[in-house]
């Protein structure tokens, strides 16, 4: 999985448009970052900037804009609302993807460490990445805002956790409170109701916080207060969970609304399940959920996953489909249209131009893909075509899983055949990127061969291009080869225990996956052919001829399985 990082800088400058879109501009200047938004506030003085990438990247964009707002806004003269101590106020990492939190918080501290040794810029650390307790708390780190900076920097105590003394820079700069934190979502719950006071009676059952403690539990009784004079209160239901109750006029409702600031703790199907229970029990019913802003792909996922689970039915279905099960099951169009390529942060990465040339292939019909093949160009080629036919043994095998996990009288086993059925949908995933990734390296053969050779260096940097071209293009095939194997197993399980009227199905599956297999075994010996480095092709050949041998008798293994379940 690609690891990826949201950021989210607060720039104390939300007037001149200017300096935001220059500071912007310095956050986009690295190009692998996508800035996905920029909200500028008048009164607070203040712009929030959200933009996501892979770590490197996005620490480098984050410096960057850092150092734009350094040069450009002077604390000395700003004023606004909201509290600040710095040009650049708040830095926060955000897992995303494929990395975590603590992960996040020891990248956030060496970003501190950076923005104080290269900009001389004082930086608290806060939240994950707090290196003082206390400091967990943003609150502490801005205690005073700007104005108290002098005085804390002098104290042992309450300086940043990177700083020199209160100097020329600093004045400028103030402090920078860098952190990492989990991914925040923003959501409202829809009510067949208009009572803002039923719906903030709901989110007081389920917020973290929960309510005022008051005598016999009524809602007008005395307020309880311990021994010591301090206020009780009752929690809610949903750990790390902020919610009220509120009106909206443009849809004549009342909302809950929620920010689940700990999605490990709570994901977000279950705070719609709880959220909907709590509504039942005060005679209410949750119509549907509006996500304000974005979210991971995985929460949608997690949700869809959820509510298959609920029905007994196969996980092991596409991307797609689950997050339509999750869209379906929280209602989550139920005010306006849920577009999830406009709302899941990996999607809004890529652009559809750029998924476009990265997936040309597989985004073909099966009969434009079968003409290319047919065509004068050499690629797509065996290796392509190889790793299509694995990725059709995958899945088959998935489809009998599918089929068999549904099959009547079979309820009770639908686990087991959607297990086979997910790691099916892996597979299928895995061999198509392969499908454009086998031409990928074939063209990058080509681009070497395409250098210039007119000297004795010009032939030498052309020689270790298309050597490094080589390999990789052999490579390729043998992860062919890998992906295809694990077909097998699978077609060899419902070949024995899958829906007896599939077994035809499940032996095709295997024929496919072999054929995979045979043919990128073709494709990763000739490439291995073309290298000068014979060492670095004997690991690749030595390989191929295992998996070989291993899938010749597992697709025996299922012919055998496979025929005797369908002979007369």
């Amino acid at each position: 999985m690609k690891r990826i990082i949201e950021c989210v800088p607060n720039f104390s400058e939300g007037r001149d448009r200017s300096v935001i879109d220059r500071i912007v501009q310095a956050i986009a200047s690295v190009k692998e970052v996508k800035v996905l938004d920029v909200d500028p506030g008048e009164a607070t003085n203040r712009t929030v900037v959200t933009f996501v990438g892979e770590p490197d990247y996005v620490l480098e964009a984050a410096f960057r804009g850092a150092a734009k707002a350094a040069e450009l806004i002077d604390m000395r003269t700003h004023h606004g609302a909201h509290p600040r101590s710095g040009a650049t106020d708040v830095l926060p990492l955000i897992p995303v993807a494929g990395i975590t939190l603590e992960e996040c918080a020891e990248l956030a501290r060496g970003l501190a460490e950076r923005l104080f040794k290269e900009l001389g810029i004082p930086c608290y650390c806060y939240e994950a990445a707090a290196l003082k307790p206390e400091r967990r708390n943003l609150a502490v780190c801005r205690a005073g805002e700007y104005e108290a900076l002098p005085e804390k920097m002098a104290d042992p105590a309450r300086k940043p956790d990177f700083c020199d003394t209160w100097n020329e820079t600093a004045e400028r700069t103030g402090a920078t409170n860098v952190g990492a934190r989990n991914f925040l979502i923003a959501v409202n719950y829809n009510l067949n109701t208009t009572s803002t006071r039923r719906a903030m009676a709901i989110a007081f059952d389920v917020r973290e916080k929960g309510r005022k403690a008051r005598e016999g539990g009524s809602l007008t009784g005395k307020l309880l207060k311990d021994e010591n004079g301090q206020q009780i209160w009752i929690p809610g239901t949903l750990k790390g969970c902020k919610a009220i109750g509120w009106y909206i006029d443009e849809y004549g409702i009342a909302q809950v609304s929620m920010n689940i600031t700990d999605i490990a703790a709570t994901p977000l199907h279950i705070a719609f399940e709880e959220v909907s229970r709590a509504a039942a029990a005060r005679g209410l019913r949750v119509t549907g959920a509006e996500i304000v802003g974005l979210v991971p792909k995985k929460v949608l996922i997690d949700a869809g996953k959820f509510y298959l689970a609920k029905q007994q039915r196969s996980l092991g279905i596409s991307e797609d489909e689950i997050i339509k099960i999750a869209v379906k099951s929280m209602s989550l169009d139920d005010l306006k249209p849920f577009d999830p390529r406009q709302k899941v942060i990996e999607y809004l990465m890529e652009s559809p131009e750029e998924a476009a040339a990265r997936e040309r292939l597989v985004r073909m019909s099966v009969k434009d893909f079968t003409r290319e093949t047919a065509s004068e160009s050499a690629a797509p080629g065996g290796g392509s075509v190889s790793a299509a036919m694995g990725a059709l043994g995958a899945a088959l095998a998935t489809m009998v899983a599918n089929l068999s996990s549904h099959k009547r009288g079979w309820d009770e086993r639908w686990k087991e055949f959607s297990d086979v059925a997910e790691k099916g949908q892996a597979l299928i995933d895995e061999l198509l990127s392969l499908v454009d990734e086998d031409t990928a390296a074939f063209n990058r053969i080509m681009d070497a061969l395409s250098l210039p050779k007119g000297t004795d260096e010009e032939k030498a940097i052309r020689a270790a291009a298309l050597e490094e071209a080589t390999l990789y293009a052999a490579s390729v095939p043998l992860r062919t080869m890998e992906a295809s194997l694990k077909a097998l197993p699978l077609s060899l399980a419902m070949a024995r225990t899958g829906n007896p009227a599939s077994a035809s199905d499940a032996g095709v599956a295997a024929l496919a996956a072999v054929a995979g297999i045979r043919g990128a075994r073709l494709n990763v010996r000739i490439n291995s052919a073309g290298l000068k480095d014979k060492s670095s092709a004997e690991p690749l050949l030595k390989r191929a001829d295992q998996i070989e041998a291993e899938a010749l008798k597992l697709e025996a293994q299922v012919l055998d399985a496979v025929n005797s379940n369908i002979d007369l």
